[in-house]
């Protein structure tokens, strides 16, 4: 009797160990109060320790410094516990549940290998984004991404808590080159799709949080393909006060522009240099700096295209000439110094300035003639294939003298206290001053048929050439002209509690904070703004019922207010007007999901859901072209987003991760009261697969696929057109990225000392196919008239075809 009451007053912790580089560590020994155990080769573990009292757990290494953790856990409890062992200095850790902590938020977790093996046009983080539920991204060379609804410039983005921006003039992905975050340079990677903590900043629609890694010690990593190279550089101390990691990349996207239909003259070159350097001063202080530089240069001469619509009984061709060229540059200098303090074992301190600057030049005159014509249809003819016909002539030129200069600083203090190892204050005071001096010189002239057509929105006389002479002024079909200096200075704050207790033997975490953003627009030659101030409440519950066996639960709901104080192209309408006194969007989130953790085929696989409702006031209504975005900038609607995501990821091939997702959206806004219509991110359907596989009888050869399908985004009408009046899609996406790849060495494993791998900690060779089936997925819709039918025709601007790359990849 006595015996058994001893077994049943016992919990279990159970985990993965770990070391700096996220390799498992194995033959680690587990030691409470005498009883030891040792972890499996791939890292695992299980103790039983005493419950219903703090107990000390040792965690030690022959090559690695020890970790002393203390639980205190219930009768039955099992507690998953990760623990992550250096050589640098002993551990005293006061146990963060990492599995736990980011279920409760709602976050999900991306493993840096994974990022940096999936194909993909443009290979990272966002990449890896794009196959997830509600996400969606804009054109296949493109960077950004909309989430649930929202556009590309509702999303935050932290590297080591820093808040980065992206350049302003970008209108085309072909234009973006390379994303800001460095792939060789990652640590961890968290992303939130919405109900996120009041720590987080003012956004709509998502958050991504990356942190760059601290070398321990000496290594290079090397990358080169036919799209580019990358060289990243890990240096560390003898004694560990220092450390850096520096990563220099080149980028020239000629190989996949060139598989448009468009024939030119262009080789767009993106280069960057990043760093990230950390020093520690002694035990409570700690310096760190993070600085960027970038340039991307944009020269496109276009020579001609050909895209042939239609059915088949009426196939049509559109063939464009084009005259004259595009030199486009952007500049960045990014750099952030923070500096952490660590007042006592629960308490420390943050402080954080940064500086952003970005020079945008964009410089274009393209004349376009096209021809309009029949396509032979008949199989046996001569001239199958050809235009036999012009029935439609018509010439565009478009002119742009746009430049932009723009500096954001920010300077932030932050804290974080823990009271009990169970409730938590975090806080933070945050100052921005945004100058932006930007000049806009734009306009377009369409010629149909030796017809100038008029702008649609304007009030001029009829032209019915030849029928009658025209009276009125030639003008352009459009034409922006705006100087705009504008200063805006912000204020924002958040103090947030976690807890946590117990119902019952169910664990329970709130977590409640509220955000104030203050901000005022200023500038020459425009009225001073009102000075505006919003406040963000937000509230996470989650819940993880007591379970038996292998298996677990997160129950969670997220609600709060979120606003997005309007940046500078939010203030600037269609023409160039900046209006100081634009109101911050505003948005409910509703958000309840749950992740459930379980084995299968004695594998760990995990099961997520969210379902999320959101309803947006003074919404700033936008049109989108290819990636560029303008704001009408008037608050003039509401709207709102539904849906809910589905992702099941796990080891479906042993000692490989993939995943398979789901996301069904339903987004609508009224503008004016005119009733609801599809808003430009309503993309109803999206299904997407990542998938690493290997031959069993071949385990160096590897496989790892990229698969998306989603439905037609609205935006198959004109940007200057009534959005009530145009509802049309564009055609289904539908695209496959595969890659394969000949592993020489991983993690040098099973090498002597004088084979010639032994040098090398990975290095192998791959093969990539983007867009496998050669889809013809399309981004936009160019829109020409024929003067013959009356009729105007909207020909598909299509993505790139299919595309081969060789990679080769090294690690010393």
């Amino acid at each position: 009797m006595v015996t058994s009451v001893i077994t049943a007053q016992t919990a279990k912790v159970v985990g993965v160990i770990s070391d700096e580089f996220k390799e498992p560590v194995a033959g680690a020994n587990i030691t409470c109060e005498g009883k030891t155990v040792s972890s499996n080769k791939d890292g695992s573990y299980i103790i039983q320790i005493p419950a219903n009292r703090e107990v000390v757990v040792v965690f030690t290494h022959i090559t690695q410094k020890k970790i002393v953790a203390k639980f205190n856990l219930k009768t039955g409890e099992i507690l998953e516990y990760y623990p992550v062992m250096n050589s640098n200095a002993e551990q005293l850790d006061d146990v963060i549940i990492t599995s736990n902590r980011k279920s409760v938020q709602g976050i999900t977790s991306l493993e840096p290998e994974t990022i940096k093996k999936i194909p993909g046009l443009n290979p990272g983080v966002e990449n890896v984004i794009k196959l997830m539920g509600s996400t969606g991204g804009p054109d296949d060379l493109s960077s950004q991404y909309t989430v649930r609804g929202g556009n590309y410039d509702e999303n935050l983005v932290y590297v080591n808590e820093v808040e980065i921006y992206r350049p302003f003039l970008i209108r085309s992905g072909q234009q973006e080159g390379l994303s800001f975050t460095n792939s060789d340079m990652i640590q961890s990677v968290d992303f939130s799709a919405g109900g996120f903590q009041a720590k987080y900043g003012d956004k709509l629609s998502s958050v991504l949080d990356i942190t760059y890694r601290k070398p321990k010690k000496f290594g290079a990593a090397f990358e080169a393909s036919l799209l580019g190279g990358s060289a990243t550089v890990d240096l560390a101390s003898k004694n560990q006060k220092w450390s850096a990691i520096t990563g220099v990349r080149y980028r020239d996207n000629s190989l996949l522009v060139n598989s448009k239909e468009t024939e030119t003259n262009f080789r767009p070159t993106f280069i960057d240099v990043q760093t990230n350097v950390n020093y520690k001063l002694n035990q409570k202080w700690e310096l760190s700096f993070l600085g960027n530089i970038s340039q991307n240069k944009y020269n496109y001469q276009p020579l001609t295209r050909q895209t042939n619509f239609g059915t088949l009984n009426e196939p049509i061709a559109l063939q464009i000439f084009y005259e004259g060229q595009e030199n486009d540059k952007y500049r960045t200098l990014f750099g952030a110094f923070k500096s952490t303090f660590t007042a006592t074992e629960n308490s420390n301190y943050k402080f954080i300035a940064s500086a952003y600057h970005t020079q945008e030049q964009e410089y274009f005159d393209i004349d376009a003639a096209y021809f309009l014509g029949e396509v032979d249809s008949n199989i046996g003819s001569e001239t199958f294939g050809d235009v036999t016909f012009n029935r439609g002539i018509g010439s565009q030129l478009n002119h742009a003298r746009n430049d932009l200069d723009a500096v954001i600083v920010n300077a932030e203090i932050k804290g974080s206290h823990n009271a009990k190892k169970k409730f938590q204050i975090d806080w933070g005071i945050k100052y921005t001053r945004e100058n932006i001096r930007d000049r806009i010189v734009e306009w377009e002239v369409i010629d149909s048929a030796g017809f100038s057509i008029n702008p649609p929105i304007i009030d001029l006389p009829v032209n019915d050439q030849p029928y009658n002479p025209y009276v009125g002024p030639l003008v352009p079909f459009k034409n922006v002209r705006a100087t705009n200096f504008v200063d805006i200075n912000r204020f924002s704050g958040f103090v947030q509690s976690n807890t946590k207790t117990y119902l019952g033997e169910s664990e329970f975490w709130i977590n409640f904070g509220v955000r104030a953003h203050n901000w005022q627009v200023t500038g020459d030659k425009i009225a001073d703004g009102k000075n505006q101030i919003v406040f963000s409440p937000r509230l996470q519950l989650a819940l993880k019922p007591k379970l038996e066996g292998d298996h677990s639960v997160v129950y969670r709901l997220a609600t709060g207010l979120y606003y997005q104080p309007p940046f500078y192209r939010e203030l600037r309408d269609e023409d160039g007007v900046v209006n100081p006194d634009v109101k911050a969007q505003q948005s409910i989130h509703f958000v309840a999901g749950a992740d459930y953790n379980f084995k299968m085929w004695k594998r760990p696989f995990k099961f997520v859901t969210e379902a999320y409702y959101k309803t947006m006031s003074d919404v700033n209504t936008y049109t989108v072209e290819n990636v560029r975005i303008r704001y009408r900038a008037n608050n003039n609607a509401e709207a709102y987003a539904y849906g809910f995501d589905m992702r099941l990821n796990g080891e479906f091939v042993p000692g490989t991760e993939s995943w398979f997702s789901f996301g069904y959206l339903k987004t609508e806004e009224n503008q004016d009261n005119r009733g609801f219509i599809a808003r430009p991110t309503d993309q109803r359907l999206k299904f997407g697969i990542l998938f690493q596989d290997y031959m069993p009888t071949l385990p160096n050869f590897k496989l790892y696929l990229n698969l998306v399908y989603s439905t037609g985004l609205p935006g198959g009408s004109p940007s200057y057109a009534d959005a009530y009046q145009y509802q049309s899609r564009l055609r289904d996406y539908r695209r496959a990225d595969v890659g394969f790849s000949y592993v020489f060495t991983e993690k040098n494993k099973d090498r002597d000392d004088s084979h010639w791998l032994k040098k090398f900690q990975d290095l192998s060779l791959g093969f990539e196919i983007f867009n496998l089936f050669n889809n013809q997925n399309a981004i936009t819709n160019t829109w020409v008239r024929d003067a013959y039918t009356k009729n105007q025709y909207g020909i598909p601007n299509y993505m790139t075809t299919r595309v081969f790359n060789l990679k080769l990849t090294a690690r010393l």
